[in-house]
């Protein structure tokens, strides 16, 4: 590893001894603040982190009644707080969100559904501190603005208490390091609560990938392709519960502050498990490209003309509305990466596969070849039918009457309580969260220096070539029962 960041430094100062301060990332921030950032990058790199405790397959003590507070109950939030509702052996202890109606609003929900009440933390930018230190909490559950997720989490784990954030859980390489650090100085679980992993053509094409169905897998792409527009520059309603915004307009702000891949872990983190990324393969190096910007800034310049709310955000240099990132792989396999929030588009996470047998692809349409030519639609149901993964087959149903991005939230929530309750290592951890995350700051960095390629940091440290690949198929474990809910049970 030391050899490896030494590598990294040599190219690094090459590649950016000249570049940075002619970076187009100005938006909130001056040329200087831009520059001390992505020099900032690189330094990160240059720490050396000795293994304190292998967290990859680790599993802490069994907790029969799982006890959550939740933190950020907004849009995310406030369903979050549903979802948790339909399982079994859990509780919801405590609430917190800086504005009240939102405690208010889910606190209404778990009287409504016959839930005791929770605990309520709201009005101080810094309440969420309080619900953590409860010491009658074992998870804390995060679905809070990114800036917020890392120092959540880690002061979380320094409490005592396991985490479960929302995406992504890192913005910077410090803060991805000091997540592992802290996971492993705690032995206190960190899992970055990606949905996409448990979407049900992700956990069949996976287990396809564990019985060899696509050969040696080489290549795999995924994506965030979704016109975010209205939602970027829609103002939040400080008296709903539930707006479609974003509070504060932070998602806005991260938009006109940063130029890379900010989020990349919805496409990555699906293709990452088929690859067994951190489990026998890991990133080597990533070279990232973005177009200019032409909607966002045009965008905020109009709306800044007839209403003075905008007017702090125009005339920036946004991000720019496409960025591609290529990774490669210390055994020889490719990974592309795609964003665009800004663009009309259809949705896509491309989810496509390809292995030296086969290939799979998910967007415009769900499609899987072992051959020369696309399966047909009775071949694609007779494939389904015998590699769906036991997960789906014990809860997918129901996780489909629950909802929550059609079922993969549910399923999601119902294996982090499972695996908690019956004290089994999780399938997202620490360091899967930390490098999937940390795409976004390497992106930044390519893009600004020409999109020279950079390092991957192997947070594992080595132990990348022995660890094991998750379960999917309720080896062990599947004993969590999803309750029926009040038909009356009242909805934020």
């Amino acid at each position: 590893m030391k050899s490896n960041r030494r590598d990294f430094l040599k190219k690094a100062s090459i590649a950016g001894a000249g570049t940075v301060a002619g970076s187009i990332l100005t938006g909130f921030k001056s040329d200087k603040e831009t520059k001390s950032n992505l020099q900032a990058i690189l330094k990160s790199a240059r720490q050396y982190h000795s293994q304190r405790f292998n967290m990859s397959g680790y599993a802490a003590p069994s907790i029969p009644l799982v006890r959550i507070g939740i933190i950020g109950l907004g849009d995310r939030g406030s369903d979050a707080v549903q979802r948790l509702s339909y399982i079994d052996g859990l509780e919801i202890r405590a609430l917190c969100d800086k504005r009240e109606v939102c405690v208010k609003e889910s606190q209404k929900y778990l009287k409504s559904i016959g839930r005791p009440a929770a605990k309520e933390f709201f009005g101080d930018e810094n309440r969420w501190k309080k619900l953590v230190e409860l010491p009658d909490l074992d998870l804390i559950y995060t679905c809070t603005p990114w800036i917020l997720h890392t120092p959540i989490s880690v002061y979380a784990m320094e409490n005592g208490k396991h985490v479960a954030c929302e995406v992504p859980i890192a913005r910077t390489l410090d803060e991805a390091w000091q997540l592992v650090e802290t996971s492993e100085k705690t032995r206190k679980h960190c899992m970055m609560l990606e949905n996409c992993c448990y979407d049900f053509f992700e956990l069949l094409t996976l287990n396809m990938a564990r019985q060899g169905m696509f050969g040696d897998i080489i290549h795999g792409e995924g994506a965030y392709i979704h016109n975010l527009m209205g939602y970027n520059f829609k103002k939040p309603l400080d008296d709903k519960q539930v707006d479609g915004a974003y509070t504060d307009m932070w998602r806005l702000k991260e938009n006109a502050s940063r130029n890379g891949n900010l989020y990349p872990t919805h496409g990555l983190g699906p293709i990452c498990q088929v690859m067994n990324i951190n489990r026998g393969d890991r990133m080597e190096y990533l070279s990232s490209m973005s177009t200019f910007d032409f909607t966002m800034g045009k965008h905020a310049n109009e709306l800044a003309a007839t209403d003075p709310f905008f007017k702090e955000f125009a005339n920036r240099n946004y991000r720019g509305n496409t960025n591609t990132t290529h990774i490669m792989t210390h055994l020889g396999k490719t990974i592309l990466v795609q964003h665009d929030v800004s663009s009309t588009h259809p949705y896509s996470r491309i989810h496509l596969v390809k292995g030296t047998a086969g290939m799979a692809i998910k967007y415009p349409k769900e499609l899987i070849a072992l051959s020369e030519e696309w399966a047909s639609d009775e071949l694609m149901k007779k494939i389904s039918n015998e590699h769906t993964p036991e997960i789906v087959k014990r809860i997918g149903e129901q996780a489909k009457v629950v909802g929550g991005h059609g079922g993969m939230d549910f399923i999601m929530d119902w294996r982090l309580i499972d695996c908690l309750r019956n004290g089994l290592p999780l399938d997202e951890d620490v360091y899967d969260g930390a490098l999937w995350s940390s795409i976004a700051p390497l992106s930044e960095w390519s893009v600004a220096n020409r999109s020279q390629s950079i390092d991957v940091p192997d947070f594992t440290c080595g132990s990348w070539k022995t660890n094991k690949p998750h379960g999917i198929n309720l080896e062990t474990g599947g004993t969590t029962q999803v309750l029926e809910l009040k038909k009356e049970a009242v909805m934020p």
